[in-house]
């Protein structure tokens, strides 16, 4: 009983954000100032928030543009962890120092990577860009997911690289075809992971995509926001159409993503 209950109060919590914004998103914005968390009947419902907040931005463009920095982030993510959690689970003291290296790096305020960012992009032709934002995002999130795939790469024994070293198999022939296959439920959740930092970080994006086509929906709700007034219905609105997708895949993904972590833990 007392278990159930946990788990029951532990779904409200988690769930009492998006019940707010299904609230916000039919209410007016007059009728949101009134400070209450319920609309004020349902004769006063703002049904029409949510085809507004597509008139008043591309609102199927800019979630578009959400996932295609998510899951290019995670592509490169994945390009840039794999290699590097070899090298830290695999170069002994200097790997442990590489790895602590990484994390120290991540734990930086991001704002103080803006400005070179920004030049360096510019530089090259990378900024107003969804390619831009994705690599940036992709390197940005690299620490995290060489944290996460370290502790995996240490559970495969290195006796089956030396073997395979033995038949002539090169370093890099060894982690693609034996430690790669092996460290799989951790590089998915790794990315998982990854692809839900990217697709809700707002910093780099305000910085780097200024032009309607290449900004993502995390820029998009700020637009909602005016010099005097903020349209709360339509932001709410907006919101929804971002976040459904999010928990929708968070559901069906959880059983790699708590299964990978998991496994990771286990050394």
């Amino acid at each position: 009983m007392g278990v159930r209950l946990a788990l029951v109060l532990v779904a409200v919590v988690a769930l009492a954000p998006v019940a707010f914004l299904v609230s916000l998103s039919v209410r007016s914005t007059d009728d949101v100032l009134t400070g209450s968390w319920l609309p004020g009947g349902l004769d006063q419902l703002a049904w029409g928030n949510w085809s507004a907040a597509f008139r008043t931005i591309p609102l199927a463009h800019m979630l578009a543009n959400s996932w295609l920095v998510a899951l290019g982030s995670a592509l490169v993510t994945a390009v840039v962890a794999v290699p590097g959690a070899y090298v830290t689970a695999r170069a002994g003291k200097r790997g442990a120092r590489l790895g602590a290296a990484l994390l120290a790096g991540y734990c930086a305020p991001p704002v103080v990577a803006v400005l070179p960012l920004f030049f360096l992009l510019k530089e090259v032709g990378l900024t107003n860009s969804v390619v831009g934002l994705a690599l940036v995002n992709g390197l940005a999130n690299a620490p995290v997911a060489v944290w996460l795939l370290d502790s995996f790469v240490r559970r495969v024994p290195v006796e089956l690289e030396e073997a395979a070293w033995l038949d002539g198999l090169s370093v890099a022939g060894g982690l693609r075809r034996i430690v790669l296959p092996l460290i799989a439920p951790g590089l998915v959740a790794a990315l998982l992971v990854c692809t839900f930092l990217a697709y809700g970080e707002f910093l780099f994006a305000v910085s780097f995509a200024q032009t309607t086509a290449s900004q993502p929906l995390t820029v998009g709700l700020s637009l909602f926001q005016g010099d005097r007034t903020v349209q709360f219905g339509q932001q709410a609105a907006a919101a929804l159409v971002g976040v459904v997708p999010v928990y929708v895949l968070a559901v069906v993904a959880q059983r790699w993503l708590v299964g990978g972590l998991s496994q990771g833990a286990l050394k």
